[in-house]
């Protein structure tokens, strides 16, 4: 993992803003997506980190994580992108049985968001 990225996870653990059970799962995540040929770095998987670590965060804390109004509208922009959706759906899944903590529909469609930018920066960065 690139030295930056480690660094934001880093921050989260030593500030006590999220669990080191936490930081680690969204480590394995995205070790995961690099693995895959996503390009996972501070500039294209930062907010994707910070947006996993502090929903998880607040969903093991027990507060609540409120529904979007934009719902509809984030599932239409997603449309275009099921592989994304699929692997936001999966994260969910392994976080509900590794932390106890399944993301409502909002917080996956925001992270079906993030995913679809990361591979967007993949395609780009296979193109000549």
């Amino acid at each position: 993992m690139e030295d930056r990225l480690a660094l934001r996870l880093q921050l989260f653990r030593d500030s006590g803003q999220a669990s080191p059970q936490v930081t680690r799962f969204v480590e394995e995540e995205l070790t995961a997506l690099a693995a895959e040929g996503h390009p996972v770095t501070e500039d294209t998987a930062g907010l994707l980190t910070s947006h996993l670590v502090m929903a998880l965060t607040r969903l093991l804390n027990g507060e609540p994580i409120e529904q979007f109004l934009t719902d509809d509208d984030v599932a239409v922009e997603l449309a275009d992108h099921p592989r994304a959706v699929e692997r936001a759906h999966a994260i969910s899944l392994r976080a509900k049985k590794e932390l106890g903590a399944a993301l409502p529909d909002s917080e996956i469609n925001f992270l079906a968001m993030h995913l679809a930018v990361l591979r967007k920066n993949a395609l780009r960065r296979d193109v000549p």
